[in-house]
């Protein structure tokens, strides 16, 4: 009787998300996702040039804010944002146009007075899922935390573990408390087009978030799930610390908090 209603349980939850897939939109634009490593003693003042112009100037040149994040454990001195684009086309173009920009020229030269803000750049173009939440900027009455989580796939095992998120994991994360913000994969074979998945939750707050994960690992039907597309697969579908997660908060001038 268990394995019965574990079975309509995963019956329910497919049919679910058919119904979902088939009434969304399918996201088509280009992502871009930057880690930026701020100087010592300088993640105030690279802040200050996003709060006070750099995003303004990005839309100026067709580059959407979709948000901005610090970890909440920074040793790195890390700011990560999220920017959309139409195509990768335009996303290079609103790159030269921008780097052109006489307005950012004087906003970086007199922000770098004192020395350079970053010490280094990290970029990493992204196509959204078929299976990905719409992915757009968005408020909540309340503080939210997010969870930048990035997959390592075992090789050749991306599509089952796409699968297994699609079918299954999303639907699971939404009844237990998660918000699915957006699902990834890189564009270009040397960032992990191949093998990588990347993801964004938002969470209440971190025992919220505690509290959800250890509710979904608990839930049959996720425990069934992982089972059934690990013998389908034949082992796990992630390499060894394949799953690394960042905690992180919204700046003040993040569209999405």
């Amino acid at each position: 009787m268990h394995k019965l209603t574990v079975l309509l349980a995963l019956v329910g939850f497919l049919a679910a998300l058919s119904g979902l897939a088939a009434d969304k939109p399918r996201e088509t634009r280009c992502y871009e996702l930057r880690t930026y490593y701020a100087a010592p003693g300088k993640l105030e003042a690279l802040n200050a040039r996003f709060r006070n112009h750099t995003t303004r100037i990005f839309e100026k040149h067709g580059m959407a804010n979709i948000g901005y994040w610090m970890p909440t454990d920074n040793p790195d001195n890390k700011l990560i944002y999220l920017l959309a684009f139409p195509d990768r086309e335009a996303a290079r173009q609103s790159w030269k146009e921008f780097d052109a920009d006489p307005e950012w020229q004087k906003a970086a030269k007199e922000s770098e007075a004192n020395g350079k803000l970053v010490a280094k750049v990290e970029s990493v173009f992204l196509n959204a899922t078929d299976y990905s939440p719409q992915i757009k900027p968005s408020k909540a009455r309340e503080g939210r935390l997010f969870e930048l989580r990035t997959y390592t796939a075992t090789p050749g095992k991306l599509e089952n573990l796409n699968a297994r998120f699609r079918e299954h994991t999303c639907k699971l994360f939404e009844k237990h408390g998660m918000i699915n913000f957006g699902y990834w994969t890189p564009m270009d074979k040397d960032k992990g087009a191949d093998n990588t998945l990347i993801y964004l939750l938002a969470h209440a707050g971190k025992e919220a978030a505690d509290a959800s994960w250890k509710a979904f690992r608990e839930d049959p039907v996720w425990v069934a799930a992982k089972k059934a597309s690990e013998e389908k697969a034949g082992g796990s579908l992630t390499v060894p610390d394949g799953v690394k997660s960042v905690f992180m908060t919204p700046t003040d001038y993040s569209p999405t908090k």
